[in-house]
């Protein structure tokens, strides 16, 4: 039985972008809920390879940029993934109902976005295959405010004010500029909506992130936020 099959959504009347992405993906037969996406006018999403568990064809499906992991348990799902595409090194996001904030921190940790269904849209969803391809860890509002929710539970009442005093050090090593878009950041936005938001360009958003994550020690955005949050800071390499 066949269980990949590879969609080309891109316009027949002209050759594909070079900028056009293409995405995996990876869940079990018939459910994947966004049927007909990416658009055919999608300027940046192009291609689409639908890839069933266990999900080894990835390992031989050719380049993709962006692997969309849709399952109910991330718990199992996920970890069995990233076992499947073994040296094969792209970003994930997950597409899960689950909203617990033990999930959506064991996801992010590891370095993956988290969609929660019924909490986005496709347009949503293509901006976060944008921002996983530039090294962004795209969420969700629900699954931001679950992983802020999880940070805070799992600061005890016995180290609260240490580490609240250790956070404030940490953010005074920011300048006010670079508080706002760390806020922004931590709340699962891009750097081009961050720009929108603050009336700033891409390029000067992202300059300012270099500079961030130079002050944090942070190795990227995922690692940025969970010390800004104060969480443990813990991303897969």
């Amino acid at each position: 039985m066949r269980t990949s099959r590879f969609v080309d959504r891109s316009s027949p009347s002209s050759p594909s972008s070079p900028s056009s992405l293409s995405v995996a993906l990876a869940c079990a037969e018939g459910e994947w809920p966004h049927q007909g996406w990416p658009d055919p006018d999608d300027p940046y999403v192009g291609r689409a390879l639908h890839v069933t568990p266990p999900y080894r064809e990835l390992r031989e499906a050719g380049a993709v940029d962006v692997v969309v992991l849709r399952c109910e348990e991330p718990a199992s799902a996920f970890p069995m993934l990233l076992g499947a595409m073994g040296a094969v090194s792209v970003p994930v996001i997950v597409v899960s109902p689950r909203r617990d904030t033990e999930t959506v921190i064991e996801v992010f940790r590891g370095g993956a976005g988290y969609l929660v269904e019924g909490d986005y849209c496709t347009c949503m969803l293509a901006s976060a295959v944008m921002a996983a391809t530039v090294g962004h860890t795209y969420l969700s509002p629900v699954a931001c405010a679950a992983l802020r929710e999880g940070v805070q539970k799992t600061s005890g009442a016995g180290v609260a004010a240490v580490a609240g005093d250790a956070m404030e050090r940490l953010r005074n090593l920011l300048s006010p500029r670079e508080r706002q878009i760390m806020e922004l950041l931590s709340t699962g936005l891009g750097a081009q909506e961050i720009g929108l938001r603050l009336r700033l360009s891409e390029k000067t958003v992202r300059n300012n992130l270099s500079n961030i994550y130079a002050k944090l020690d942070a190795r990227g955005s995922t690692d940025a936020v969970l010390r800004w949050l104060g969480a443990t800071p813990a991303v897969r390499t």
